[in-house]
């Protein structure tokens, strides 16, 4: 390659052959002509309204009405492959309306009749998207309503029962016993009554002292006297609700 020279060398003054332009080099495929001479010779031959050498329609072959539905082919008699066989099925009527062969119409409208609905799977919807489930298996539904024993008392608590029974049975064998030997009595209803009235006295008047305390129980003496009477009101409570669940009590007597 030249160096470049400064406008101010004397080189300069002489002059230059000037170079031709380069041109870029293009692909040019050997079929080029082939494909050309192709299209123009299909591009002229259709230069018209169709074909030139096509013949126009004949007015007699109009299309016909149904002309281009599909045609089922015609039906042949049956005839049976076997020897020793009617080579055609009979297509009598039975003398007498007699029927020799079922009636298909009128069993199937008796199937109908007779044929139960069928019930919908039970489902359930979990998401609001319409997400199903079987609703038998998800535990929702109550399966032991049907089960062999329901409903029905489990033996154990009979059993149970007829313990508390015979014990009952025995401890008031024991009490007329008792009572026939002369060492045991039965209180009189006026004598409960009695009894009652005297404890829920007695329960008052530890309450009116109990709420006369005073509020400051800073003594040991005043902390015993306060659990003393605590203790025996809890006492008579537990006395009056044994009295007033049991009606009749029995004493021993001396």
């Amino acid at each position: 390659m030249d160096e470049p020279v400064s406008s101010e060398c004397i080189y300069n003054l002489l002059p230059r052959p000037e170079e031709p332009p380069r041109r870029r080099l293009k692909y040019l495929s050997k079929q080029r002509k082939m494909v050309q001479d192709e299209w123009n010779s299909k591009k002229t031959s259709h230069k018209t309204m169709g074909l030139p050498k096509v013949e126009p329609p004949c007015p007699k072959h109009h299309l016909l009405k149904h002309s281009k539905e599909q045609k089922l082919p015609e039906k042949k008699p049956y005839k049976v492959p076997v020897d020793g066989i009617k080579t055609s099925i009979p297509s009598e009527k039975p003398l007498m309306g007699l029927q020799t062969k079922k009636n298909f119409i009128e069993a199937n409208i008796a199937e109908v009749k007779m044929s139960v609905p069928k019930k919908p799977v039970p489902i359930y919807v979990d998401t609001r998207r319409g997400n199903k489930n079987l609703l038998e298996p998800s535990g929702l539904l109550p399966t032991l309503l049907y089960r062999k024993g329901y409903g029905k008392v489990p033996d154990y608590i009979i059993k149970r029962n007829e313990e508390e029974k015979k014990a009952q049975e025995g401890y008031d064998a024991y009490v007329k016993e008792r009572i026939r030997q002369g060492s045991m009595k039965m209180l009189s209803e006026e004598e409960r009554n009695d009894v009652l009235t005297g404890l829920k006295q007695n329960w008052e008047e530890l309450n009116r002292e109990f709420q006369g305390l005073s509020i400051l129980i800073d003594t040991l003496s005043k902390q015993h006297h306060k659990q003393n009477l605590e203790a025996q009101m809890k006492k008579l409570e537990q006395d009056i609700n044994l009295i007033e669940r049991h009606k009749f009590i029995y004493i021993p007597q001396h």
